[in-house]
């Protein structure tokens, strides 16, 4: 088994695990290289298997009710984490008064805690004299760098000669990383050398090797950062793909970073993801969504390439809802559909195969 990179790692999401506002301890709990997570915390599903709860599929991770609850089970079988992750991901990125609590007593035992959101636990004199005192560390993954760290636009991708896939969304919260992540893995498993570009924080928690935050960015340099990315990624592993994680969508009024991607990133293809049941933007009610037509038209009007197929979010569907919602998308839209999350990446893999020069 592959080590992790940063050890073990119990994720905290009290109270939005398997809801939207949970998204980052979703894609830890399905996939990370950075950590090996041993335990979710949320009292909702307390006693449960993660993976079970979440994408009904047991992982062998427990969701714990308490961080007292959960390192008393862990220090008994020997699987006692060195870090606590912040796992929620609400709108606006605000970390609730009662976590701190939680975050407290980690590093009152040591370990070293990591947080994607836009409150900055580095700005809290009280816990990073906690932190200090226990010689652990805290990490704030959005906070932004240094201007002399950061790149600006060149023009050096269209030096990248391999095919580039951008996995965008019609609405935030809707997978676009999960699916981006599937697709690479299938890539790899069908024989491809494939590589995963993050723009979120959590495919930075997940260890995706060429990453930027992009909620962290001044916005100068949004474009040289994605650029700087995916050049990266070219240059160091020579692959056959690229795959670049969409960030909200051209149409979400507080999210709509489809546009950078589009931009900088300049795929050769789209992959857009979309949840047929979803009404309203996510986080604001009365913003209805725009209709499937209309994404794929402004994609394709913004970026001059073809939206190619479409992944199926199937949140709030009963099973036997998915097949029939992935064959009237092809009927309105001509575009062949599929929910990789549900029955895997392969058919979309076997059509993107054709496009590997």
């Amino acid at each position: 088994m592959k080590k992790s990179i940063d050890g073990k790692a119990l994720v905290y999401c009290d109270g939005a695990f398997n809801t939207p506002n949970g998204k980052t301890a979703h894609g830890l709990v399905r996939f990370t290289e950075r950590y090996d997570i041993v335990g979710v915390i949320d009292a909702n599903y307390a006693g449960r298997d993660a993976g079970e709860v979440l994408d009904g599929k047991p992982s062998g991770i427990p969701v714990f009710a308490t961080i007292d609850q959960g390192v008393e089970t862990l220090k008994a079988s020997g699987n006692t984490p060195e870090s606590l992750v912040i796992g929620l991901a609400p709108d606006g990125g605000r970390l609730p008064q009662e976590a701190k609590a939680t975050i407290s007593k980690a590093l009152e035992m040591g370990w070293n805690v990591d947080s994607g959101l836009h409150d900055f636990l580095t700005n809290d004199t009280a816990l990073m004299a906690i932190a200090t005192k226990n010689n652990c560390r805290i990490r704030d993954v959005r906070k932004t760098p240094d201007r002399d760290k950061l790149h600006f636009f060149t023009g050096e991708i269209e030096k990248v000669d391999c095919l580039k896939l951008a996995v965008l969304g019609t609405d935030s919260a809707l997978g676009k990383r999960t699916t981006a992540w599937l697709l690479v893995h299938g890539l790899r498993d069908a024989g491809q050398k494939a590589e995963m570009i993050g723009t979120g924080q959590t495919a930075w928690m997940q260890g995706a090797k060429y990453s930027m935050v992009m909620d962290s960015c001044i916005n100068d340099f949004v474009s040289g950062e994605i650029e700087h990315a995916v050049v990266s990624a070219y240059k160091n592993e020579d692959p056959d793909v690229i795959v670049i994680e969409g960030q909200g969508s051209l149409m979400n009024p507080a999210y709509p970073g489809g546009f950078e991607i589009l931009a900088a990133g300049r795929p050769d293809y789209v992959i857009l993801q979309h949840a047929p049941k979803r009404l309203e933007y996510d986080g604001f009610p009365g913003y209805k969504m725009h209709s499937l037509a209309e994404q794929i038209n402004a994609i394709e009007v913004i970026s001059g390439k073809k939206v190619i197929a479409i992944t199926v979010n199937h949140e709030d569907m009963e099973e036997d809802e998915i097949l029939e919602a992935c064959k009237q998308i092809t009927l309105e839209t001509k575009l062949p559909a599929f929910d990789v999350l549900k029955y895997g990446a392969k058919e979309l893999v076997a059509l993107l195969k054709e496009k590997i020069q």
